[in-house]
């Protein structure tokens, strides 16, 4: 039985490190009968691990070419292992936010795919359909996206947003790469983001960026909440988020503890 479970366990280890390869994240994701030939072991082994793991987050696979890749849950176990000090200080500075302002506020980090939210906190009032950890934004319609982009030139948004879908979402959210860098660019002279209505009809955010001890961008502090509640409170909740960012950006530069 030891014996067995070493050798899932070795299997399984072993499909993550091919999809986790350059070359997987390059392609896009690898099919079943790649992953087999990669890993040594036979497809219908391969199969059955991919379908568990897939259950669990940990792979996912892509509706129209079929091709497997890493899931959200190995993006939020890395930036968890990768940002120890920052999943330290931030949460109570989030529960100090709740507090505040009485709406669910977010801590996210950039990633290929967009805004990856990492800590989530939120007023008891709120209904959780759903959690809000492990999930991915897009930048160009979220307060959060925007932050995390604020020390970007404008030739690496542009590479950013390449693909991204304009015109796709809200009538609010930008028109297109330039319509988002002016947005930018506002936010930047503000010192926090302020978004209404963009990323989904009836909900308005704000956000600011979180600095590490080398003043670079490492994640950005966000609250998001209905337009009828909130929307007249907006500019009010960026300055009390951006507060909160630099209480835990001078954490992270070991100037001071980062509490409530």
């Amino acid at each position: 039985m030891a014996t067995d479970s070493s050798s899932s366990l070795h299997r399984t280890l072993a499909i993550l490190t091919a999809l986790g390869s350059d070359e997987a994240a390059e392609r896009g994701g690898l099919g079943v009968v790649e992953i087999a030939r990669r890993v040594g072991r036979e497809k219908t082994q391969v199969s059955r691990a991919l379908k568990a793991l897939d259950q669990v987050g940990l792979v996912e696979r892509d509706r129209d070419s079929l091709v497997y890749r890493l899931g959200w849950r190995v993006f939020t176990m890395a930036v968890n292992a990768g940002r120890p000090r920052l999943l330290a200080e931030a949460p109570p500075v989030l529960r100090s936010l709740v507090n505040v302002l009485k709406e669910r506020v977010h801590l996210t980090v950039l990633t290929e795919d967009g805004a990856l939210t990492v800590l989530s906190e939120s007023p008891m009032r709120a209904v959780q359909a759903t959690g809000w950890v492990g999930r991915v934004t897009p930048l160009h319609t979220t307060s959060s996206g925007r932050a995390l982009l604020f020390d970007h030139s404008d030739d690496e948004v542009r590479a950013l947003l390449a693909d991204t879908p304009f015109g796709a979402g809200e009538p609010a959210a930008p028109r297109d790469a330039e319509d988002f860098l002016a947005r930018l660019q506002r936010a930047r002279e503000r010192g926090y983001v302020l978004v209404q209505e963009e990323f989904e009809a009836g909900l308005v955010a704000a956000a600011a960026p979180v600095r590490d001890f080398r003043g670079r961008v490492v994640a950005a502090l966000n609250v998001s909440g209905p337009t009828y509640r909130m929307g007249s409170e907006l500019d009010r909740a960026g300055r009390v988020v951006c507060s909160a960012a630099r209480q835990v950006s001078r954490a992270m530069a070991g100037q001071q503890q980062a509490t409530a």
